[in-house]
């Protein structure tokens, strides 16, 4: 085996395999769902941060009986289709669709590790 053919080889082991192996779980990670469900409250926050990767955070308040402690759930939304439905929905009560990805490598595919596909207004009785 000549030199560069030893050069090529290495490369492809020490370079590209890891790279393509990396790739390979980012990709799975972000199609398959962990788990899928709804929430209701009120969204408190959507902001477009990050210093290089930009991601819309959300923060939705989520109000079970009146007088008492209320949760926050925080999410992302990788849509941006979606972005213009929750800010025509701010101060009203909202449905989210999410589902939940475990494991996403990076910050850039968004901080939390719950994605908002959908949203809808909860009609008050």
């Amino acid at each position: 085996m000549s030199a560069f053919a030893k050069f090529i080889k290495w490369t492809f082991l020490i370079l590209v395999l890891p790279i393509a192996l990396l790739s390979l779980y980012t990709w799975g990670s972000l199609t398959w769902i962990y788990s899928d469900g709804e929430r209701v409250g009120y969204v408190q926050k959507l902001s477009h941060k990050g210093w290089l990767c930009k991601t819309w955070e959300g923060e939705l308040v989520l109000v079970t009986v009146p007088g008492t402690q209320a949760e926050k759930f925080y999410f992302t939304v990788r849509d941006p289709a979606v972005i213009p439905k929750i800010n025509a929905l701010s101060g009203e009560r909202v449905r989210l669709h999410y589902e939940e990805h475990k494991g996403v490598p990076s910050s850039c595919f968004g901080e939390t590790s719950h994605f908002v596909n959908d949203v809808e207004e909860v009609k008050e009785d």
